[in-house]
């Protein structure tokens, strides 16, 4: 491989190893505080960069939404994804959590049919079942017992999958502000009510790591789009499943945690499957960069959706 074709892949190794680090960050506090007051002060402390980049919204026009169901359908998704992602990462192993996520692309490509019209032919239909396998082994019902972290785990896949296909079905008629908007909003509200019922007091550098997650949130994503300006999609997205390597790193010295055979046999398998999916997905549309129709890691309101910033970012509608 040439040198100048390294350098998409590079940057997006590195936008993964940020967000893996921001992941370990959620479990290192959730280990002492709620994930829902973890969750509201990393949004909350995000929130104003997020505010500047959406007054660079070139749309004209109010900030009402034109899919109000919708749009309440994919806030209420990436709330979902946001609490039960925080959750599964403060009480299962990063190896695991990491493994269910990245079923997200298989539940996109299920959706997209009765959503969008996509056809799923032979070949995608087979990764979905073989990944979807692989979340059996992953999860070994029968054999041991089901933490309610997989289930949120697996919540989060979904929901973030769902607010994925609504992007995609209204992201040319909605305002990109109001895309993102809404969501925190909505994050506000959720994540703001509990603490009045499950709140602890946070030392200052305890409420500086929740601002850094939402730091780190950000920079990843701004580093994936420099990996897809850089590079090819077909060499760049695949570096998402390199979050499993930081994953067992993180794991091993800081959380003592080890990869066990279940585990890693059917991340492995789902793995496959994602990649398989990536080999043949659909092109976005004319005009659109490549980042904007890549099945990427999940939504959440510290984590936006990399497309919508490159919207803001390079002034598109």
């Amino acid at each position: 491989m040439a040198a100048g074709h390294l350098k998409g892949p590079l940057l997006a190794l590195l936008s993964m190893g940020i967000y893996s680090t921001h992941d370990a960050i959620i479990k290192l506090l959730g280990e002492t505080y709620p994930p829902l007051q973890i969750l509201f002060f990393s949004a909350l402390l995000s929130f104003p960069p997020l505010a500047v980049l959406m007054l660079r919204d070139p749309a004209h026009g109010n900030l009402r939404p034109r899919h109000p169901l919708l749009l309440f359908v994919r806030s209420t998704c990436i709330v979902i994804a946001g609490v039960a992602g925080f959750y599964a990462f403060s009480v299962l192993p990063l190896a695991q959590v990491y493994a269910i996520l990245f079923t997200s692309p298989l539940f996109i490509t299920l959706l997209s049919v009765p959503f969008l019209g996509e056809k799923v032919g032979l070949f995608r239909g087979l990764a979905v079942v073989t990944g979807l396998a692989g979340v059996m082994v992953v999860l070994r019902p029968g054999a041991t017992p089901i933490h309610p972290g997989h289930i949120a785990a697996l919540c989060a896949s979904i929901a973030s999958a769902t607010a994925a296909i609504i992007v995609r079905r209204i992201g040319r008629t909605e305002r990109t502000a109001t895309l993102m908007l809404w969501p925190i909003l909505g994050n506000f509200c959720v994540t703001g009510a509990s603490l009045g019922f499950a709140y602890q007091p946070m030392p200052l550098v305890d409420l500086a790591l929740t601002g850094v997650i939402g730091a780190l949130g950000l920079t990843a994503a701004f580093f994936l789009i420099l990996a897809y300006r850089a590079g090819a999609a077909s060499l760049v997205a695949p570096m998402q499943y390199s979050q499993m390597l930081w994953a067992t790193a993180y794991g091993w010295f800081f959380f003592q945690e080890r990869l066990d055979a279940p585990t890693f046999i059917g991340a492995a398998m789902i793995m496959l499957a994602g990649g398989a999916i990536l080999t043949r997905e659909p092109k976005p549309q004319p005009g659109a960069p490549e980042i904007a129709g890549t099945r990427l890691r999940g939504e959440m309101v510290t984590t936006p959706r990399p497309g919508l910033l490159l919207r803001l970012l390079s002034g598109r509608k």
